[in-house]
């Protein structure tokens, strides 16, 4: 088990492009990474190597967010390796189009049950554990833009989005003062390198700073809130001017 010294973060989603990014800069705050994963081990065991050259004590255990029993089990184990949680940061989700009128069930579930329903359990086991805690604890969620816009063929993936960002609200107001949650919504975030130059000419075009975002302008603002103390229940986007109106 850690030290009671050493800042610990579990969070979802760490094998992701842009969550690989986030876990490898909370790691290079100072924080061991206890991080989920679930259809690629290869590529979990390869994202645990990057961050233990930075936190060598971070680990990793496979979990379905969609399912509530695996999230139990992941902090049940959690717990029997570490005696704090000063930081949760939920970003596991799951994204592809569903044109209307023709959504699943399946596809329906596939989504909401992973983003929303995944988010929701999570974070309500992480305050079970900080909640007992003397100290300042953080949550947060990473959504995105599209919980603002009107996406024809994501309906479900959008209200996902849209839900945790209520979520958040509400957890930051049930749990205050000792655990601040709030929200980070991107925009669009250059990651591919190998994008179709037209459309995103035509993505940049919407933008009023007039580029895409990186990931380092998503770590900025993570840093900023594990820096701040009086700021809770609040959804920052990074979307470069995107929603404005």
């Amino acid at each position: 088990m850690t030290s009671s010294g050493k800042k610990v973060c579990f969070m979802t989603g760490a094998s992701g492009v842009l969550g690989s990014e986030i876990a490898l800069s909370i790691a290079g705050q100072g924080y061991t990474i206890f991080f989920t994963w679930h259809s690629s081990e290869e590529i979990a065991a390869q994202m645990l190597e990057k961050i233990r050259w930075i936190s060598p004590e971070s680990q990793m255990i496979r979990c379905d967010v969609s399912k509530p029993s695996d999230i139990s089990n992941a902090f049940l184990v959690f717990l029997q390796q570490f005696d704090r949680l000063d930081l949760l940061v939920t970003s596991a989700s799951n994204f592809f189009s569903t044109p209307l009128p023709d959504v699943t069930e399946q596809e329906w579930d596939s989504l909401v049950n992973t983003n929303l329903k995944g988010t929701f359990f999570t974070m309500q086991e992480a305050v079970r554990i900080m909640q007992k805690q003397s100290f300042v604890s953080r949550i947060i969620s990473i959504t995105d833009i599209s919980a603002d816009l009107v996406w024809r063929n994501f309906a479900p993936y959008t209200v996902s989005k849209s839900g945790i960002q209520h979520l958040t609200r509400v957890f930051a107001k049930t749990f205050a003062p000792t655990i601040l949650v709030n929200s980070i919504a991107p925009g669009t975030i250059t990651l591919n390198p190998e994008k179709d130059v037209e459309t995103e000419q035509e993505m940049i075009i919407k933008i009023p700073l007039k580029r895409l975002g990186d990931p380092l302008d998503v770590i900025r603002t993570i840093i900023f809130l594990l820096e701040s103390d009086y700021i809770t229940g609040q959804v920052i986007y990074v979307d470069g001017g995107r929603l404005l109106r």
